[in-house]
């Protein structure tokens, strides 16, 4: 049986070996050009599944300058009365220590309380993929968000299972180009229905924005 000293001197190794492995991504990282999108995010349509989409005005200089993407898309789409908000960060090159930023820090700095944290399971193109599904609530303004992260190859959820597959492509030379997709609609039953088939489109329309 492995004793407590034991465990922390394995706990230490574990440690010591993903700061190397971070800082070498982050080495390898550092000179590489970043990926370009085969089709731009503008390219996601206007009308997804009934809904009718109209831009956002754009982010404030400094909301943009912290959130530091290569490109992004904000739009509103209405649907008999029902609203969801759509945004998408996209990023050409991560690099290996940093990462997207996430509607879990985000939120509560701009005034919503997560009350509840979730995932849910969205099928798109034959497949099932897990994304976070938080209810958020501001001056009795209650709402549900999902949001992922999405690469070329890959849909997760997890931010720190995000910053490991970054580490591990800038290791072996892969494309670091990521997004972060978010869906926001009032905390109602048919509007979560309405956001899980706006979820599976988006996941189909960044796929294909990655020409996966």
């Amino acid at each position: 049986m492995m004793n407590y000293r034991e465990g922390i001197s394995f706990q230490a190794v574990g440690v010591s070996l993903l700061l190397i492995a971070t800082l070498a991504a982050s080495s390898a990282t550092s000179h590489r050009r970043g990926a370009s999108l085969a089709a731009d995010l503008e390219t996601v349509p206007l009308k997804i599944g009934g809904f009718a989409g109209t831009p956002n005005p754009e982010l404030q200089e400094n909301v943009a300058k912290e959130l530091n993407a290569t490109s992004y898309i904000s739009r509103r789409y209405t649907k008999g009365g029902l609203e969801a908000d759509l945004f998408v960060a996209y990023y050409a090159r991560q690099r290996a220590g940093e990462s997207m930023h996430s509607p879990k820090h985000c939120l509560p700095g701009a005034g919503w309380e997560i009350w509840n944290y979730d995932t849910a399971r969205i099928s798109a193109g034959g497949s099932s993929f897990t994304v976070n599904k938080y209810s958020i609530s501001h001056a009795g303004d209650r709402r549900v968000v999902f949001y992922w992260y999405q690469s070329r190859e890959r849909v997760f959820a997890s931010e720190y299972l995000g910053k490991l597959l970054l580490a591990r492509d800038a290791l072996f030379g892969k494309s670091t180009a990521a997004a972060m997709v978010r869906v926001i609609v009032p905390d109602q039953p048919r509007a979560l229905e309405e956001a899980v088939a706006i979820s599976s489109e988006m996941i189909a329309q960044m796929q294909r924005c990655f020409g996966w």
